[in-house]
Formats: C-alpha cells, sequence, structure tokens
C-alpha cells in the first residue's frame, strides 16, 4: 500500500488575501476619484483651499482611511512576495520585520500630518 503525505507549502493566505487586496484597491480608487472630482469642482487647489479641505475631520478621515488602505495593500503584496522568492526564513523574517517597522513608521507619520500630533 503506497501512502502519500501532503506537503503543506506557505502559509495559504489566498482567499484573504484577494479579498483584503480587491477591497483596499476600491478603497483607495474611491477616495482619487473623491479627490480628483475636489481639484475638478474647485478648479484646483490653492493654498488655502488645500488648508480648508485638510481642515475638514470628514476628509482628514478619509485620507487617514486611504492610508491604511495603502498601507495594508503594500503589506500583503510585499508579505506575498517575500513568501515567494526569499526562501530562508531567517532573511525572510528580517524583511518581513523590517517592512512593518516602515509600514508603521508611515501610519505614525501619516497621523502627524493629518492632526498635528507631535
Amino acid at each position: 500500500m503506497v501512502t502519500r503525505q501532503r506537503v503543506v507549502v506557505g502559509a495559504h493566505y489566498g482567499w484573504r488575501d484577494w479579498l483584503v487586496q480587491r477591497i483596499t484597491a476600491v478603497v483607495m480608487t474611491l477616495y482619487t476619484l473623491f479627490f480628483l472630482a475636489l481639484l475638478l469642482w474647485h478648479g484646483g487647489l490653492d493654498a488655502s483651499a488645500w488648508q480648508r479641505t485638510f481642515g475638514s475631520g470628514f476628509f482628514r478621515l478619509a485620507t487617514f482611511l486611504f492610508m491604511v488602505a495603502l498601507l495594508w495593500h503594500a503589506w500583503v503584496g510585499v508579505r506575498n512576495i517575500l513568501m515567494d522568492y526569499v526562501k530562508p526564513v531567517t532573511i525572510r523574517l528580517s524583511l518581513e520585520v523590517a517592512v512593518i517597522a516602515v509600514l508603521i513608521a508611515y501610519a505614525g507619520w501619516t497621523i502627524r500630518l493629518l492632526w498635528g500630533v507631535v
């Protein structure tokens, strides 16, 4: 009798990653369209219009949600690339930790820019 063992490779995030990539892409697209409509409506943004726009709590929140979607989208993409192409576990883990650190720094920078938190 021949028994076959199933070899499990990778973390199998497939469905969840696919869904996250699509949802974050939709969020980013909607924000971009909203921002372009704002530019067209005002005929561009000068410094005072830019300050008024980002003075709105709604627009700050929308921008923050865009950035969260962008960072999550980036994380899923980079993690999948690292899982596919970087085979030594220690190197892959080190790169993943570095990417997470950079993405967290970007999130903090976004908060600081939007709400002036020092």
